[in-house]
């Protein structure tokens, strides 16, 4: 393929390593900074690029947090949410499991109950006025620490969300081992949820399998570092545990030096079932098409290579049976019509 961005246009997508906050766009980012003067974010959409630029992971994480600090009330988390999910219709994303992190929002003293409102009433009009499923997974925020985990818990289960379909661990990896939040985990899974935490995007391959043994995790977000272990690579291929994949975040942050020698091939050769994300996707300058955009020509992809990249995002996620199936179809349908076309 030449260009493949007007097929990745067109082409319907399911983004699963999405956060939140992380995905506000900088018109939105700079209207919340405007509502709240006290905050050191630019409330210049231009001047944000320069703020989003970032020197390392810690970086990343003080400039993310600073953003988190602008929402304050549940209208913000309203405000924020569909908009999230407009940018996401643009890119004919039908489906997102968007990362929230609650316990960021209730220790600024935002009501759990209006939050958990909030959330519900911009997933209810996206779909209905955007045609976007959205669901939840509510992450713990590991820099926080086990009272962090405990919260994130408590909410989950006590005022779980229709949306919740998932529980996950984000936030620095370094000094912040996995299995100290098997408890939290453990107790998410008993009440149905999914397990999906980050591991392996700072650290090396033991990271992955605490997430694996002590988490009992069904995805891994990032996973970089899995590379490094044949063994791992194996068993994930084995058993069809998909990697959360984010090229550009992982440069942005400096997880991975360069985009051409970023571990996403040899995760395919091993067979291992990799889904394409955008993570934080305006704070890196980038989307979700242009992610697959990357992956395309990092793994030499088709048209029918990328449609099979997007039916990985299907088969990884925690959609119902029947909606996997409609979307599927939809994709087969379109990238079928498209080759079709004269002149393609």
């Amino acid at each position: 393929m030449t260009d493949p961005h007007p097929f990745i246009a067109g082409l319907p997508k399911a983004e699963l390593h999405v956060h939140h906050v992380g995905s506000a766009s900088p018109r939105i980012v700079a209207e919340l900074a405007a509502r709240h003067p006290d905050s050191k974010v630019p409330t210049d959409p231009e001047a944000l690029a320069d703020y989003f630029t970032f020197t390392d992971f810690a970086h990343f994480i003080e400039v993310y947090l600073s953003v988190v600090d602008l929402v304050r009330t549940p209208e913000d988390v309203r405000l924020l949410t569909f908009e999230v999910a407009r940018d996401m219709a643009r890119q004919n994303i039908r489906y997102a499991e968007l990362t929230v992190t609650p316990y960021s929002s209730t220790k600024r003293n935002i009501p759990e109950v209006g939050f958990m409102e909030a959330l519900e009433d911009a997933r209810k009009a996206a779909e209905a006025e955007l045609g976007v499923v959205l669901r939840w997974c509510f992450d713990i925020p590991g820099e926080a620490g086990l009272q962090a985990a405990e919260e994130t818990a408590r909410l989950a289960v006590e005022r779980r969300p229709d949306g919740l379909v998932s529980f996950g661990l984000g936030g620095p990896e370094i000094g912040v081992e996995r299995p100290q939040f098997k408890p939290y985990f453990d107790r998410a899974i008993a009440e149905g949820l999914h397990s999906v935490p980050h591991a392996g995007e700072t650290t090396g391959p033991q990271t992955v399998w605490d997430a694996l043994t002590a988490l009992r995790a069904e995805r891994i977000g990032h996973g970089t570092s899995s590379v490094q272990d044949p063994k791992l690579l194996e068993h994930l291929a084995e058993h069809r545990i998909a990697l959360e994949v984010c090229p550009t975040s992982n440069i942005a942050t400096r997880a991975v030096t360069d985009i051409e020698r970023h571990p996403i091939r040899e995760m395919v050769q091993a067979g291992v079932l990799v889904t394409v994300n955008s993570d934080d996707p305006p704070m890196f300058g980038t989307d979700l098409n242009n992610e697959y955009a990357v992956a395309a020509r990092l793994l030499e992809l088709d048209e029918r290579g990328i449609a099979d990249l997007a039916k990985n995002a299907v088969e990884a996620s925690f959609l119902d049976p029947a909606g996997k199936r409609k979307l599927a179809e939809e994709i087969d349908t379109y990238t079928a019509n498209w080759l079709r076309t004269p002149g393609r």
